[in-house]
């Protein structure tokens, strides 16, 4: 049995970008289905605080953020790759935008009225005040973007795609890379999920096509595990040495020192921990809960911010 396990949820779109890669490296992991909204408690027995879905767990270490997450796998299964050499700095660069600018549009897009009322029926009016306001707290209180501006911006990013997808079957040539994954679960959001708004992909029939190609990759092979058996083996498990890695010290704090790490957008709920390593592409930090035990939480420099830890 994998010793991978991914915390998430079905709906969840990055979700679905995790899960498609494993497909796509035919890979075995086990599933912990969370909730959709806070409160979360054995996920923040695991993160020490941070809420966004999904994370993926290897015994005690836990590791934040998609981006993050497909390095990892990369390392564990590097063939096929998610990194052609060839486009390996401009597949970052698209998978960047795809996941920090293509998204927030196409979710706003997708969740105007007509959508969310598809995506929602059958739950109780509790279940989706709870849930809209679980949204709202993850912007910041910031409003969603009005559907207009959303169609009109998402229209335009299809475009986009449509004209990478013009001449190859995926968006960087002939081989899928990390650019496919970040631009497809969204896009997969779209087609999927939101059934009455898929009309928006007449226009680009090829991205259409892509999406359905993507999907063949499947999700690899799962096992569902509880949340609680989770908790056992981060309890069980000691945490991955790091203190051989390279230490880059870019903020003045001294390896053991006391920090605060929250992301840099949405989803701010910060996670306090002991400095561990900083290296070129991540920060890792030390926690302790009577549930996990002693876990080692794995950040991404890109996307986050670290801070000495004042309280």
């Amino acid at each position: 049995m994998s010793n991978i396990i991914l915390h998430h949820y079905p709906l969840s779109p990055f979700a679905e970008k995790v899960r498609l890669i494993f497909g796509f490296k035919k890979m075995q992991w086990q599933s912990v289905i969370i909730p959709m909204y806070m409160p979360k408690p054995d996920v923040i027995a695991l993160t020490g605080g941070h809420r966004r879905t999904p994370f993926m767990q290897v015994g005690a270490d836990i590791y934040c953020d998609t981006a993050l997450i497909s390095d990892v796998l990369e390392q564990m299964t590097p063939t096929p790759t998610l990194y052609p050499e060839a486009v390996k700095g401009a597949s970052r660069i698209v998978a960047q935008w795809a996941d920090t600018s293509v998204f927030p549009v196409a979710m706003a897009y997708n969740f105007q009225p007509s959508g969310a009322a598809h995506v929602l029926a059958g739950w109780n009016p509790e279940d989706i005040k709870v849930f809209v306001q679980d949204r709202a707290t993850m912007r910041g209180g910031a409003p969603r973007m009005p559907a207009a501006d959303a169609e009109g911006m998402y229209r335009s990013y299809l475009r986009r795609l449509a004209n990478m997808l013009d001449h190859h079957p995926y968006l960087m040539g002939d081989a899928p890379s990390i650019a496919d994954f970040s631009a497809y679960h969204p896009t997969w959001y779209t087609l999927r999920k939101v059934a009455p708004l898929a009309g928006i992909f007449d226009a680009t029939p090829n991205v259409r096509d892509w999406i359905e190609r993507m999907e063949k990759f499947g999700h690899g092979t799962s096992t569902e595990i509880s949340s609680t058996q989770s908790l056992d083996i981060a309890k069980q498990a000691t945490p991955v040495d790091v203190s051989k890695e390279p230490f880059i010290d870019l903020h003045g704090i001294a390896l053991g020192s006391k920090v605060v790490i929250t992301a840099e957008s949405f989803g701010l709920e910060p996670t306090h921990g002991e400095l561990m390593a900083a290296t070129r592409t991540r920060i890792t930090v030390r926690r302790h809960a009577e549930r996990a035990g002693t876990v080692h939480v794995h950040f991404p420099r890109v996307g986050f911010v670290m801070k000495k830890d004042e309280s």
